[in-house]
Parts: C-alpha cells; structure tokens; sequence
C-alpha cells in the first residue's frame, strides 16, 4: 500500500471564551473544507491543567501553581499545503503563549 498524506487533522485547545475567534480563524485560513462546505470543525468541552515556571507569563492563572481551565478542543481538517497558514491564523488569535496544537496525518479512502 502506498500512502501519501494529503491531509491532516489540526487539535488545539483554547479557553471557551477564545474558541469561536480559533475556529473564524482556522476557518478564514482554509482548514475544515469538506466537500462544498467550508469552517468544518468539532468541538469538544474540555478541561485543562498546566503548571508555568517562573519563566512565564501564563494567560490564565498564576506562575508554579497547578491549573485547571475550562477549555474547548476544536478539531478540523486541513489540506497539508496550507497548514503553516492555518497555524499562523490559528496562532494570532489564541491567548496562550504555547498552545499546545496536534498536527495528525490522515490516510485518504481513495489510498486504502
């Protein structure tokens, strides 16, 4: 079987309040087309920890203090040409100094 990705899936987390400007901009960047629909994502309520060392200037809570924030994990999909697009989009909008983002490859039907 040979298998060249063509797409991928971008993960990020946010704080609910930041999620619909993520998902504009993900979007605007041309993630989460499928078929003749554009700004495809899911989301999914979350909750998040972190713990910042002294180093930090967290968006949310205090440095060396253990975390827990309301987050929303936006899932989407996108063509593997544009993802430094999407992430530069994606990254301009999101409050965290480190968001943590998973880039997934995907294997297309037509490859199987």
């Amino acid at each position: 079987m040979n298998i060249n990705v063509k797409r991928v899936k971008i993960v990020v987390t946010v704080p609910s309040e930041h999620a619909e400007a993520v998902r504009i901009a993900i979007g605007d960047a041309g993630a989460g087309v499928v078929g003749e629909y554009t700004h495809c994502t899911v989301t999914t309520k979350c909750i998040g920890t972190f713990k910042g060392s002294d180093a930090t200037n967290p968006y949310i809570g205090e440095k060396n203090k253990l975390e827990l924030v309301e987050e929303e994990k936006i899932e989407t999909v996108c063509d593997i040409s544009i993802v430094k697009e999407v992430l530069g989009g994606l990254r301009k909008v999101h409050p965290y100094e480190e968001p943590v983002i998973d880039i997934i490859p995907l294997i297309c039907e037509e490859d199987l």
